[in-house]
């Protein structure tokens, strides 16, 4: 009997060659498993072997939908992967790309493209953008005459720089010669809806503009063939519900701060991540809040409302769609107006005066200080939708396995008068009971991971509940049993009080795998010490890891510690090799570039 392989069955693959495309077919979605099968057919029409490079070029960009997105947080991404498959269910070839992933010089060789990018802070792109804003804004910029895009620019108009990166994106590809074929959109933090509004927009507009027929376009990164297959996709639209497994105070009962470490299940939810990400949580408005504002307001607790067009009580609306806690400028305006309160009405209309009011206050302070009556309609028009928010993962699933954890920080303050809790810290860190349903979601986070070689070097700089991702990166790395050294920098006010995880610190230390640690208790001493301090005092150290190869990581506060941090880490590079500040600062820009210095603040 014949012992030759069934080439009519098996196409004339080996063993080895179909057991990969198994394991390939495992971890594509249907839609990714249509995308393939066109991709490689089209190779085959081709006479097979050779994928074009990603940003193509000639006649095939011309047949091609180029989607490129900067995120910081994830939402642009979850925006362009919707707009994807949009393009593509209309019979689009796309290629969507992020920002940092994207080669600066193909620019040019693209013909039409959909550009979704975020602001950061005060107008700041996000970091895997960085590069290709510095790249339009040189001189050395193409000319793009057969250029064809349009811009969805997302932001928070709590900022004064409100979708800055979107706007400057705009202008530079118009100035360099760009032919735009869909007005800007600009979207504010509840962006769901008018993203919803804009996909069908935008692919018809490209619909319009691109020539008929398909070329094939470069695969995208598929990773490992030993990857593990996701069986179930979990979005900011379609969470998993699960539960909370814990909730524990991790603060002594004298600190000034209420941080918990919070554990959620996962078990057979098929929901996986990898340290460095974060986990988005939707949660419900406290229900006092809702009633000491329906009084206020003189609303009837089961007065109608409509969302989406569906007809709901009011109250249950205001807690369970609606932002409440975090009060925007555009609210302050239009509620003066509603109210018709012409002292309200003064503040609205001087930017500096009104941005100070919005600082310090929730909604419901706007409304204890100007009472009014008013119909439910009209005020529940004036408010932004309710938002997840996002915590960085504070553990590996290589430790917890199907669980994952967070180190979340209540926020709760006295102010005007009254006690003031966060909405989604309130609800995970004093509302929700353990063993209650949570809704969540993994955002994954690129650009804030783990060096692929175990054997480099790490240094980690995490204040307060910054911290987090750092658990994570440590459990994985003791995990994977990596070589490479580890350093943590941690801050926060008192040792007593306020050392976060300390037990699992020092067992680590003692296993070996924390190579060493330094500590900053601001408030134990009478002069101020900050993490910032030790990297200073620290500075021969670092720059010997960093000639090592060493990846610097930041996660926390972005307005002060991650600024101070980098103009520490700035004089460590001036002061020890021998650069001017400019020079400094292209050296850590180039860090940045090759994946060495990497941010999570918020």
């Amino acid at each position: 009997m014949s012992t030759q392989p069934n080439h009519g069955a098996t196409g004339g693959l080996d063993a080895q060659l179909l057991g990969q495309l198994n394991q390939l077919s495992q971890a594509l979605t249907p839609a990714q498993l249509a995308w393939v099968g066109g991709y490689f057919t089209g190779l085959s029409a081709q006479g097979g072997g050779q994928a074009l490079p990603a940003g193509g070029s000639g006649a095939a960009s011309a047949h091609v939908l180029t989607i490129l997105y900067g995120s910081q947080t994830g939402h642009c991404r979850s925006v362009a992967e919707e707009l994807n498959e949009a393009a593509q269910e209309a019979g689009l070839a796309t290629e969507l790309v992020s920002m940092g992933k994207f080669k600066e010089k193909n620019l040019k060789k693209l013909k039409h493209v959909a550009v979704i990018i975020s602001t950061q802070g005060e107008g700041e792109p996000p970091d895997d953008a960085q590069s290709l804003v510095e790249y339009l804004h040189a001189t050395k910029a193409p000319k793009l005459d057969d250029f064809q895009y349009c811009v969805l620019a997302l932001g928070d108009s709590s900022y004064e720089f409100y979708c800055k990166t979107g706007r400057d994106f705009d202008e530079r590809l118009e100035e360099l010669g760009g032919k735009r074929i869909l007005d800007r959109v600009d979207l504010d933090v509840d962006f769901d809806d008018g993203a919803e509004a804009w996909i069908p927009k935008a692919v018809e507009a490209m619909k319009e503009i691109i020539p008929e027929g398909t070329a094939p376009v470069a695969a995208p990164a598929l990773g490992g063939f030993g990857a593990p297959a996701p069986s179930v996709h979990y979005s900011r639209k379609k969470p998993l519900k699960t539960r909370l497994l814990a909730c524990q105070k991790i603060t002594g009962r004298n600190s000034e701060k209420d941080i918990r470490h919070i554990e959620i299940d996962l078990e057979g939810s098929g929901l996986d991540y990898l340290p460095g990400d974060s986990l988005g949580v939707w949660f419900k408005n406290d229900e006092e809040l809702v009633d000491d504002l329906l009084t206020l307001l003189e609303m009837d607790p089961a007065a109608t409302v409509h969302v989406h067009d569906e007809p709901r009580p009011v109250k249950e609306a205001l807690t369970e769609t609606f932002e409440l806690t975090l009060l925007h400028p555009a609210f302050v305006t239009d509620y003066a107006d509603l109210i018709g309160n012409e002292e309200l009405q003064k503040t609205a209309e001087e930017t500096e005066t009104l941005r100070e009011y919005v600082e310090t206050r929730q909604i419901i302070d706007v409304v204890r200080e100007y009472p009014g009556t008013a119909d439910p309609e009209a005020f529940v028009a004036l408010l932004r939708k309710l938002t997840p928010r996002l915590y960085s993962i504070a553990s590996s699933q290589a430790e917890v396995e199907e669980e994952v954890h967070l180190t979340l920080g209540v926020v709760e303050y006295e102010a005007h008068g009254h006690y003031h809790l966060g909405g989604a810290s309130g609800y995970l860190g004093h509302r929700l009971k353990e063993g209650e349903d949570v809704l969540v979601y993994v955002e994954s986070n690129d650009n804030f991971r783990l060096p692929e070689d175990g054997s480099k070097p790490i240094i980690m700089i995490g204040p307060g509940t910054g911290i987090a991702p750092f658990r994570a990166f440590v459990q994985e790395r003791a995990a994977q049993e990596a070589p490479g050294d580890n350093w943590l920098f941690f801050g926060n006010p008192h040792f007593t009080e306020d050392f976060l995880y300390q037990t699992e610190w020092q067992e680590f230390l003692e296993d070996g795998v924390l190579t060493r640690i330094d500590l900053a208790f601001s408030r134990d001493q009478e002069n101020k010490v900050y993490v910032q301090h030790r990297i200073a005092e620290q500075a021969n150290e670092i720059w010997n890891w960093i000639q090592r190869g060493a990846h610097i990581y930041v996660c926390g506060d972005e307005s002060r510690m991650a600024r101070d941090v980098h103009q520490a880490l700035l004089e460590v590079v001036v002061e020890k090799g021998g650069y001017s500040t400019e020079e400094a600062e292209v050296y850590l820009v180039q860090l940045r570039k090759d994946g060495r210095y990497q941010k999570d603040v918020y």
